[in-house]
């Protein structure tokens, strides 16, 4: 069994493939490539604008395999190389909530319990970065939710021959759903401070960070399919050292 074959056994099938990847060995969907600030709008497709040193560079992209499987995965890396140090500091809030959302990733959880992992941690880091009105634990309560100004998007969606696999389905097969055996997810949590927002300091506008991997459910936990990629921020500086030569 193909990763993903366990979304469409759970789900019901249906998924719609991009133009031209009846073959495979293409790209899952479009690239999404956003510099400095355009890093901060989600679906940034024009992949146009500057890169600018000292600035990060998000990179959201999928390679389908001759499988017709596609990959969804997101780097946010230094142009520069090397991350100042209030980037290493956001990245690292970004990575711990992704570290976080991958252990709630296991047969029988729900489907939300990646997302509402992450949250916690992210949510703690912005009191701590002393952005919310109210205490953290005050901003998770559904009837609030002020952190989602900055988190804008859910951690997980289901991955297979589409990048939103299944997307169609049933609440109650889907967002409301348990995760099983087999099934492939992505866990992205990311924090996005638009370049107008005057809730923040200078400093973090027009930053956007999101780090995004494949994450297979496993009988007995889960497995990071894209884990071949450096996603701490010392591994990030590290590869692209050994990449500039």
């Amino acid at each position: 069994m193909g990763p993903g074959a366990g979304v469409r056994r759970a789900l019901g099938g249906g998924h719609v493939l991009p133009p031209g990847a009846g073959d495979g060995n293409d790209i899952g969907y479009d690239s999404i490539v956003g510099g400095g600030s355009h890093a901060t709008t989600l679906h940034w497709i024009d992949n146009t604008g500057p890169i600018n040193r000292g600035e990060l560079v998000l990179l959201d992209m999928g390679v389908e395999g001759h499988n017709l499987y596609t990959a969804d995965v997101t780097r946010t890396l230094p142009i520069d190389g090397t991350f100042t140090l209030l980037q290493r500091e956001l990245y690292d809030l970004v990575y711990a909530a992704q570290e976080a959302g991958i252990e709630a990733v296991r047969p029988g959880a729900a489907f939300t319990d990646p997302h509402n992992a992450a949250m916690v941690v992210l949510a703690h880091g912005l009191e701590a970065l002393k952005l919310l009105p109210v205490s953290a634990e005050e901003a998770l309560d559904p009837e609030s939710k002020v952190y989602a100004r900055w988190t804008l998007h859910g951690v997980s969606h289901m991955l297979g021959m589409d990048v939103h696999d299944c997307g169609q389905s049933s609440p109650e097969a889907y967002n409301k759903g348990t995760l099983a055996e087999d099934m492939v997810l992505t866990v992205e949590p990311g924090l996005y401070f638009q370049s107008d927002d005057l809730l923040v300091p200078e400093e973090l506008r027009g930053i956007g960070i999101r780090i995004e991997d494949d994450i297979l459910v496993t009988a007995d936990g889960s497995r990071n399919l894209s884990a071949a990629l450096p996603r701490t921020s010392s591994d990030v500086e590290e590869w692209m050292a050994t990449a500039r030569g």
